[in-house]
C-alpha cells in the first residue's frame, strides 16, 4: 500500500498512533535512511507529481485565482528538486530525540534528567503550497512524530501525488507508511480533526489569518499557532539612511508574499524630510505602492503615494504594498507597534544604542531586530535547517520552529531504592 487508502479519519488516527510508537524508538540512522528514501521516491515520481500539480494550477487559473497565489501553488522541476534536497538536508541535522535539556543529582542520590521526546501524532492544516507537504512530513519524521496532513483543496492532486511518493520511500526504508498520511474529505473532516483529543497530540495551522483564527478558536486539540506577520520597520532619528534603505527594500521586495516581509514603515519626524523622498523613490522603482497617512504623504510629495486608511495598518499586505506613517518619537513608534503588531518580527534601524536597547526590551514579538532585515526570521537563516512555521504564541515554542520545537520533554528519574521521608 503506497497511497493513503480511502478510510475514515478515526481509522487514520489509529494507524498514525501505531506508527508513532515505532518512530518514537527509531534510531537516527533509520530515520535518516527513510528521509533519503523519501527524497529518492519523490524524484522518481517527478512525472506524476508535476502532472498532478498541473491539474491544480490549471484549475486555479480557470477559477480566476490571483497570479501570486497560483505561483505559490505551482511546482517546477527546480522546486521539486528543492523539496528532495530539503529532505536530504534534514537527514544531516542532529536528531533532537533523547537530547538532555538539563539534569542533576539530588542530595539523596536520585538522578533527574529532562530529555526531549516526540509529541506522538502531529496534525498540520495548511493552505496551497504543496512543498509544505514534503517539508512537514520530513520534519515530523526526523523528530519522531507521525503526521496527519490536511492540505487545501486547491492542491489536492499535488498533495496526493507527493504523499504517495513519500509513503513509497518510507516502505522501502522499512518504516511505517502510516507515519505520513493525507487527510481528505469535506469540512466535516477538518472539524473532526480539530476535535480529536487523544488521537492528535498537537495541531499546527499554517496559512492566512482566516485559517489560523478558525483553528485556534475551534480546536479542542492543543494548537501551536503559526501567526500572521504584520511586521513593522521603524527608522529612528539617528538611523543611517543607506542602511535603512537597504533593509527596507530587502524586507519589502525580496519576497513580499511571505509572513516575514515588512508591511508598515514608521519614520521619525526628525529624519523624515531627508529619508522619506529617497525611500519613496526607491520603493516606487521596485514596484511598491505606498499607502501613506497625511503626514507621510506631505513629506513624500509624490503622485505615486496613495492615501492610507486605518485598516491599511492592521493586517498583512503579502504584496508589493506598504503602509507608511510619520511618528514623533520612539515612544510613538512603540505605541503603534503595540496596537497593530501580530507579534511576528519588528525592526528598528538606528545608530543610537539607547533606542536599540529600548526597542529590544519593550517590543513584544517573536523576533526583534536591530539594523537587519526581517527576512532573516526563518528557520534556515537561523541555522535550524527546515522549519514547520514561525510561532507567534508564547507557550512551548516562539519564533522559527525547527526540530527541537517539534518535541516535548519528559523527566527520567533514577534511584537506588530511595524513598521520600
Amino acid at each position: 500500500m503506497t497511497t493513503t487508502e480511502q478510510t475514515t479519519f478515526a481509522e487514520q488516527g489509529v494507524r498514525a498512533r501505531e506508527a508513532s510508537r515505532v518512530l518514537a524508538t527509531a534510531s537516527r540512522a533509520d530515520k535518516d535512511r527513510a528521509l533519503h528514501a523519501m527524497a529518492d521516491a519523490l524524484l522518481a515520481a517527478r512525472g506524476e507529481v508535476l502532472t498532478a500539480n498541473r491539474a491544480d494550477t490549471d484549475a486555479a487559473e480557470a477559477a480566476g485565482t490571483a497570479a501570486s497565489l497560483v505561483d505559490r501553488l505551482r511546482l517546477t522541476d527546480d522546486r521539486l528538486d528543492g523539496m528532495a534536497s530539503g529532505l536530504r538536508q534534514l537527514a544531516g541535522l542532529p536528531d533532537p530525540v533523547g537530547d538532555v535539556v538539563r539534569g542533576w543529582t539530588n542530595t539523596n542520590g536520585v538522578e533527574v534528567r529532562q530529555v526531549r521526546v516526540p509529541f506522538g501524532v502531529v496534525a498540520i492544516i495548511y493552505e496551497a503550497r504543496p512543498n509544505v507537504t514534503a517539508d512537514a512530513a520530513g520534519i515530523a519524521l526526523k523528530s519522531g512524530n507521525a503526521v496527519l496532513l490536511r492540505g487545501s483543496s486547491s492542491a489536492a492532486n499535488s498533495n496526493a501525488a507527493i504523499v504517495a511518493a513519500l509513503r513509497t520511500g518510507l516502505a522501502e526504508a522499512g518504516l511505517p507508511e502510516d507515519a505520513v498520511q493525507l487527510v481528505t474529505g469535506g469540512r466535516e473532516v477538518t472539524a473532526e480533526l480539530m476535535a480529536a483529543r487523544g488521537v492528535v497530540d498537537v495541531l499546527i495551522p499554517r496559512g492566512g489569518a482566516g485559517l489560523i483564527n478558525a483553528v485556534v478558536e475551534g480546536s479542542k486539540v492543543p494548537v501551536i499557532e503559526t501567526g500572521t506577520g504584520n511586521c513593522h520597520l521603524y527608522v529612528d532619528a539617528r538611523a543611517d539612511e543607506q542602511t535603512a534603505l537597504a533593509v527596507l527594500l530587502n524586507a519589502k521586495t525580496q519576497r513580499p508574499s511571505v509572513c516575514n516581509a515588512v508591511e508598515t514603515l514608521l519614520v521619525h519626524r526628525d529624519i523624515a524630510d531627508s529619508f522619506v523622498p529617497k525611500a519613496i523613490a526607491a520603493l516606487v522603482e521596485h514596484g511598491v505602492t505606498v499607502h501613506a497617512e497625511p503626514g507621510f504623504a506631505a513629506v513624500a510629495d509624490r503622485d505615486e503615494v496613495v492615501a492610507a486608511v486605518e485598516d491599511d495598518f492592521t493586517g498583512e499586505w503579502l504584496s508589493l504594498d506598504l503602509s507608511a506613517r510619520i511618528v514623533d518619537s520612539i515612544d510613538d513608534a512603540l505605541a503603534h507597534v503595540r496596537e497593530h503588531s501580530t507579534g511576528h518580527s519588528e525592526t528598528i534601524i538606528t545608530d543610537d544604542q539607547t533606542s536599540a536597547r529600548r526597542w529590544q526590551a519593550e517590543v513584544d514579538a517573536a523576533a526583534v531586530l536591530v539594523n537587519a532585515s526581517s527576512r532573516f526570521v526563518d528557520g534556515e537563516e537561523f541555522g535550524f535547517g527546515a522549519e514547520i512555521g514561525i510561532s507567534t504564541q508564547k507557550l512551548h515554542a516562539r519564533g522559527p520552529m525547527g526540530l527541537p520545537e517539534m518535541t516535548s520533554t519528559k523527566y527520567l528519574v533514577t534511584g537506588a531504592g530511595q524513598v521520600r521521608g
